[in-house]
């Protein structure tokens, strides 16, 4: 599976940007999929996941209420909504894989196998 991520941009606090990231391949549907954050000298840290039906979603604390992880089978397509965004959201946005269709919802970054090339948010204040 390769990943290509896209939609990071320069924004004011308050705004609001939608990160998209396209997969290759034919079996989009049976991964899971999240996105990832990483600030400068920071971890990389999971921001949102998704389960291959998207029925099943996850959010850190920090970003819970704001942002919205969804995904489009037919267009091998997942998407991070992202409103009300801070000055502390900056960072790189990397989106990931990992292959199953199971009932538990991986979230840890070393969970994932394909990753895409990051995508930079930066708010200002």
């Amino acid at each position: 599976v390769q990943l290509q991520a896209s939609g990071g941009g320069l924004v004011q606090a308050g705004d609001s940007l939608r990160l998209s990231c396209v997969a290759s391949g034919r079996t989009f549907s049976s991964h899971y999929m999240a996105w990832f954050c990483q600030a400068p000298g920071k971890e990389r840290e999971s921001v949102a996941a998704i389960s291959w039906g998207g029925g099943r979603t996850y959010y850190a604390d920090s970003v819970k209420g704001r942002f919205i992880i969804s995904r489009d089978n037919a267009k091998n397509t997942v998407y991070l909504q992202m409103n009300s965004l801070k000055p502390e959201d900056t960072a790189v946005y990397y989106c990931a894989a990992r292959r199953g269709i199971g009932n538990s919802l991986p979230i840890g970054r070393y969970e994932y196998d394909y990753w895409g090339q990051g995508t930079q948010v930066t708010v200002s204040s």
